[in-house]
Protein backbone atom coordinates (compact mmCIF):
# COMPACT_ATOMS: atom_id res chain seq x y z
CA UNK A 1 0.00 0.00 0.00
CA UNK A 2 2.84 2.38 1.02
CA UNK A 3 4.35 1.86 -2.58
CA UNK A 4 1.08 2.39 -4.29
CA UNK A 5 0.78 5.90 -2.33
CA UNK A 6 4.47 6.98 -3.05
CA UNK A 7 3.94 5.73 -6.59
CA UNK A 8 0.32 7.85 -6.91
CA UNK A 9 2.14 11.10 -5.34
CA UNK A 10 5.45 10.85 -8.06
CA UNK A 11 2.38 10.43 -11.55
CA UNK A 12 0.13 13.23 -9.47
CA UNK A 13 3.63 15.56 -9.42
CA UNK A 14 4.54 14.68 -12.94
CA UNK A 15 1.03 15.05 -13.71
CA UNK A 16 1.41 18.60 -12.38
CA UNK A 17 4.53 19.56 -13.61
CA UNK A 18 3.47 18.44 -17.58
CA UNK A 19 0.40 20.45 -17.22
CA UNK A 20 2.57 23.17 -16.36
CA UNK A 21 4.54 22.97 -19.57
CA UNK A 22 1.79 22.29 -22.01
CA UNK A 23 -0.19 25.30 -20.76
CA UNK A 24 1.65 28.20 -22.51
CA UNK A 25 1.69 25.72 -25.56
CA UNK A 26 -2.35 25.16 -25.46
CA UNK A 27 -2.71 29.19 -24.68
CA UNK A 28 -0.37 29.69 -27.46
CA UNK A 29 -2.63 27.46 -30.25
CA UNK A 30 -5.47 28.83 -29.43
CA UNK A 31 -5.04 32.31 -29.42
CA UNK A 32 -3.68 31.88 -33.05
CA UNK A 33 -7.20 31.40 -34.01
CA UNK A 34 -9.03 34.18 -31.93
CA UNK A 35 -10.24 37.62 -33.39
CA UNK A 36 -8.10 40.86 -32.62
CA UNK A 37 -11.01 41.74 -29.93
CA UNK A 38 -10.81 38.63 -28.01
CA UNK A 39 -7.24 37.89 -27.76
CA UNK A 40 -6.90 41.02 -25.84
CA UNK A 41 -10.22 40.91 -23.33
CA UNK A 42 -10.17 40.98 -19.70
CA UNK A 43 -10.25 38.16 -18.14
CA UNK A 44 -9.03 36.09 -20.95
CA UNK A 45 -10.37 33.22 -22.46
CA UNK A 46 -8.68 29.74 -23.09
CA UNK A 47 -11.18 28.53 -25.93
CA UNK A 48 -11.98 31.10 -28.49
CA UNK A 49 -15.62 31.94 -28.81
CA UNK A 50 -15.34 31.89 -32.93
CA UNK A 51 -12.09 30.14 -34.43
CA UNK A 52 -10.81 32.39 -37.29
CA UNK A 53 -7.73 32.12 -38.99
CA UNK A 54 -7.53 35.62 -39.73
CA UNK A 55 -3.82 35.22 -37.69
CA UNK A 56 -2.73 32.53 -39.99
CA UNK A 57 -3.35 34.66 -43.19
CA UNK A 58 -2.14 37.62 -41.92
CA UNK A 59 1.36 35.31 -41.57
CA UNK A 60 1.37 34.83 -45.50
CA UNK A 61 -0.39 37.59 -46.74
CA UNK A 62 1.35 40.28 -45.09
CA UNK A 63 4.51 38.63 -44.72
CA UNK A 64 7.01 36.63 -47.14
CA UNK A 65 6.96 33.46 -44.53
CA UNK A 66 7.03 30.64 -47.02
CA UNK A 67 10.43 32.79 -47.84
CA UNK A 68 11.55 31.95 -44.62
CA UNK A 69 10.25 28.07 -43.81
CA UNK A 70 12.03 27.76 -47.17
CA UNK A 71 15.52 29.42 -46.30
CA UNK A 72 15.42 27.23 -42.73
CA UNK A 73 14.54 24.24 -43.94
CA UNK A 74 17.61 24.91 -46.31
CA UNK A 75 19.73 25.33 -43.51
CA UNK A 76 18.33 22.80 -41.77
CA UNK A 77 19.50 19.86 -44.62
CA UNK A 78 22.42 21.02 -45.36
CA UNK A 79 23.72 21.41 -41.62
CA UNK A 80 21.90 17.82 -40.98
CA UNK A 81 24.30 16.45 -43.79
CA UNK A 82 27.28 18.03 -42.97
CA UNK A 83 27.12 16.76 -39.21
CA UNK A 84 26.46 13.60 -39.70
CA UNK A 85 29.60 13.00 -42.60
CA UNK A 86 31.76 14.66 -40.17
CA UNK A 87 30.43 13.02 -36.50
CA UNK A 88 30.38 9.53 -38.46
CA UNK A 89 33.71 9.89 -39.98
CA UNK A 90 35.54 11.71 -37.03
CA UNK A 91 33.83 9.09 -34.46
CA UNK A 92 35.08 6.09 -36.74
CA UNK A 93 38.61 7.06 -36.60
CA UNK A 94 38.62 7.73 -32.65
CA UNK A 95 36.95 4.85 -32.13
CA UNK A 96 37.80 1.90 -34.81
CA UNK A 97 41.68 3.81 -35.93
CA UNK A 98 44.97 3.41 -33.80
CA UNK A 99 47.43 6.26 -34.49
CA UNK A 100 49.52 8.13 -32.18
CA UNK A 101 48.10 10.65 -29.42
CA UNK A 102 44.57 9.16 -30.74
CA UNK A 103 43.19 9.82 -27.00
CA UNK A 104 45.27 13.34 -26.27
CA UNK A 105 43.66 14.59 -29.07
CA UNK A 106 40.25 13.28 -28.54
CA UNK A 107 40.79 14.87 -25.55
CA UNK A 108 41.90 18.41 -26.78
CA UNK A 109 38.87 17.64 -29.17
CA UNK A 110 36.23 17.24 -26.26
CA UNK A 111 37.74 20.33 -24.43
CA UNK A 112 36.30 22.74 -26.76
CA UNK A 113 33.08 22.02 -25.38
CA UNK A 114 33.32 24.19 -22.50
CA UNK A 115 34.34 27.23 -24.20
CA UNK A 116 31.41 29.15 -24.24
CA UNK A 117 29.94 30.42 -27.70
CA UNK A 118 30.46 34.72 -27.01
CA UNK A 119 34.34 33.93 -26.88
CA UNK A 120 34.64 32.80 -30.21
CA UNK A 121 31.77 34.28 -32.06
CA UNK A 122 33.12 37.44 -33.00
CA UNK A 123 36.40 35.63 -34.31
CA UNK A 124 34.03 33.64 -36.26
CA UNK A 125 32.20 36.17 -37.60
CA UNK A 126 35.73 37.95 -38.51
CA UNK A 127 36.65 34.93 -40.76
CA UNK A 128 33.59 34.55 -42.27
CA UNK A 129 33.57 38.70 -43.33
CA UNK A 130 36.93 38.20 -44.91
CA UNK A 131 36.09 34.80 -46.85
CA UNK A 132 33.34 37.44 -48.60
CA UNK A 133 30.22 34.92 -47.06
CA UNK A 134 27.88 37.20 -45.36
CA UNK A 135 24.58 36.78 -46.34
CA UNK A 136 25.22 33.53 -47.90
CA UNK A 137 24.49 29.99 -47.23
CA UNK A 138 28.33 29.24 -46.82
CA UNK A 139 27.92 31.40 -43.28
CA UNK A 140 25.05 29.60 -41.71
CA UNK A 141 26.14 26.26 -42.54
CA UNK A 142 29.70 26.02 -42.83
CA UNK A 143 31.01 27.18 -39.29
CA UNK A 144 28.10 24.61 -37.83
CA UNK A 145 29.08 21.62 -39.71
CA UNK A 146 31.09 19.98 -37.23
CA UNK A 147 29.49 18.86 -33.44
CA UNK A 148 31.65 18.04 -30.81
CA UNK A 149 29.02 16.17 -28.74
CA UNK A 150 28.12 14.14 -31.94
CA UNK A 151 31.62 13.38 -32.32
CA UNK A 152 31.33 12.07 -28.32
CA UNK A 153 27.98 10.62 -28.82
CA UNK A 154 28.61 8.41 -32.05
CA UNK A 155 32.27 7.49 -31.00
CA UNK A 156 30.60 5.80 -27.96
CA UNK A 157 28.19 3.70 -29.47
CA UNK A 158 30.97 2.67 -31.61
CA UNK A 159 33.49 1.91 -29.30
CA UNK A 160 30.14 -0.62 -27.88
CA UNK A 161 30.47 -2.60 -30.80
CA UNK A 162 32.70 -6.29 -30.72
CA UNK A 163 35.78 -6.34 -32.58
CA UNK A 164 34.76 -9.73 -33.99
CA UNK A 165 32.17 -8.27 -36.05
CA UNK A 166 35.01 -6.54 -38.15
CA UNK A 167 37.17 -9.48 -38.04
CA UNK A 168 34.53 -11.76 -39.37
CA UNK A 169 33.36 -8.83 -42.07
CA UNK A 170 37.70 -8.81 -43.00
CA UNK A 171 37.56 -12.87 -43.61
CA UNK A 172 34.55 -12.26 -45.90
CA UNK A 173 36.46 -9.15 -48.06
CA UNK A 174 34.83 -5.95 -46.23
CA UNK A 175 36.66 -2.82 -46.49
CA UNK A 176 36.93 -0.46 -43.39
CA UNK A 177 34.22 1.66 -45.30
CA UNK A 178 32.00 -0.66 -46.41
CA UNK A 179 32.41 -2.04 -42.84
CA UNK A 180 31.21 1.36 -41.85
CA UNK A 181 28.40 2.10 -43.63
CA UNK A 182 26.71 -1.52 -43.67
CA UNK A 183 27.67 -3.18 -40.65
CA UNK A 184 28.43 -0.47 -37.91
CA UNK A 185 25.90 2.76 -39.06
CA UNK A 186 23.13 0.13 -38.98
CA UNK A 187 23.70 -1.14 -35.34
CA UNK A 188 24.26 2.45 -34.12
CA UNK A 189 20.65 4.00 -35.77
CA UNK A 190 19.24 5.53 -32.29
CA UNK A 191 22.57 7.33 -31.97
CA UNK A 192 22.31 8.93 -35.71
CA UNK A 193 18.59 9.94 -35.13
CA UNK A 194 19.31 11.23 -31.53
CA UNK A 195 21.99 13.33 -33.53
CA UNK A 196 19.56 14.94 -36.30
CA UNK A 197 17.27 15.75 -34.32
CA UNK A 198 19.17 17.70 -31.97
CA UNK A 199 20.84 18.77 -35.18
CA UNK A 200 17.86 19.98 -36.41
CA UNK A 201 16.34 21.83 -33.52
CA UNK A 202 19.47 23.74 -32.93
CA UNK A 203 19.71 25.03 -36.87
CA UNK A 204 15.58 25.76 -36.86
CA UNK A 205 15.88 28.11 -34.03
CA UNK A 206 19.22 29.52 -34.85
CA UNK A 207 18.51 33.05 -33.75
CA UNK A 208 21.68 35.23 -32.65
CA UNK A 209 24.35 33.88 -35.28
CA UNK A 210 21.69 34.42 -38.20
CA UNK A 211 20.73 37.91 -37.67
CA UNK A 212 24.37 39.06 -37.42
CA UNK A 213 25.65 37.21 -40.80
CA UNK A 214 21.86 37.82 -42.96
CA UNK A 215 21.33 41.52 -44.35
CA UNK A 216 18.98 40.66 -47.18
CA UNK A 217 14.88 39.97 -46.45
CA UNK A 218 15.49 37.04 -48.52
CA UNK A 219 18.33 34.74 -46.10
CA UNK A 220 16.58 35.69 -43.42
CA UNK A 221 15.48 32.10 -41.40
CA UNK A 222 12.39 31.57 -39.82
CA UNK A 223 13.57 32.76 -36.13
CA UNK A 224 15.04 35.63 -37.26
CA UNK A 225 11.85 36.65 -39.27
CA UNK A 226 9.75 36.19 -36.63
CA UNK A 227 11.30 38.54 -34.43
CA UNK A 228 11.38 40.92 -37.25
CA UNK A 229 7.79 40.46 -37.39
CA UNK A 230 6.95 40.33 -33.62
CA UNK A 231 8.25 44.18 -34.13
CA UNK A 232 5.88 44.60 -36.86
CA UNK A 233 2.60 42.88 -35.97
CA UNK A 234 3.58 43.71 -32.01
CA UNK A 235 -0.82 44.24 -31.01
CA UNK A 236 -1.45 41.77 -33.50
CA UNK A 237 -1.74 39.08 -31.07
CA UNK A 238 -3.06 36.01 -33.10
CA UNK A 239 -0.63 36.63 -35.76
CA UNK A 240 2.28 36.61 -33.44
CA UNK A 241 0.75 33.43 -32.36
CA UNK A 242 0.20 31.61 -35.01
CA UNK A 243 3.87 32.34 -36.87
CA UNK A 244 5.31 31.06 -32.87
CA UNK A 245 3.25 27.61 -33.88
CA UNK A 246 4.19 27.64 -37.55
CA UNK A 247 7.55 27.95 -35.97
CA UNK A 248 7.54 25.50 -33.42
CA UNK A 249 5.08 22.85 -34.53
CA UNK A 250 7.41 20.74 -37.13
CA UNK A 251 9.84 20.30 -33.88
CA UNK A 252 6.75 19.10 -31.45
CA UNK A 253 5.95 16.63 -34.19
CA UNK A 254 9.47 15.14 -35.03
CA UNK A 255 10.49 15.00 -31.13
CA UNK A 256 6.83 13.17 -30.27
CA UNK A 257 8.09 10.66 -33.75
CA UNK A 258 11.70 10.01 -32.63
CA UNK A 259 11.56 10.50 -28.77
CA UNK A 260 12.12 6.58 -28.33
CA UNK A 261 15.64 6.82 -29.92
CA UNK A 262 16.82 9.60 -28.07
CA UNK A 263 16.17 7.23 -24.75
CA UNK A 264 17.82 4.54 -26.20
CA UNK A 265 20.72 6.43 -27.40
CA UNK A 266 21.85 7.71 -23.98
CA UNK A 267 21.10 4.42 -22.80
CA UNK A 268 23.50 2.82 -24.40
CA UNK A 269 26.19 5.45 -24.97
CA UNK A 270 27.89 4.15 -22.02
CA UNK A 271 28.04 0.09 -21.87
CA UNK A 272 31.38 -0.23 -22.73
CA UNK A 273 34.46 2.12 -23.27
Amino acid sequence: MRYKISKLLIYAVLLFGAFWMILPFFWMITTSFKTEGESVRVPPTWIPHHFTIEGYKAVFETFNFLNYIKVSATVTFLNLLAVLLTSVLAAYAFSWFKFKWRETLFTAILSLMIVPVPVYVIPLYIIVQKLNWIDTYYALVVPWAVSIFSIFLLRQHFRSIPRDLYDAAVIDGCGRMRFLFTIILPLTKPALITISIFTIIAAWNAFMWPLMVTNSENMRPIQVALAYFAQGESTNYPALMAASTIAILPLVVLYLIAQKYIVESYARSGLKE
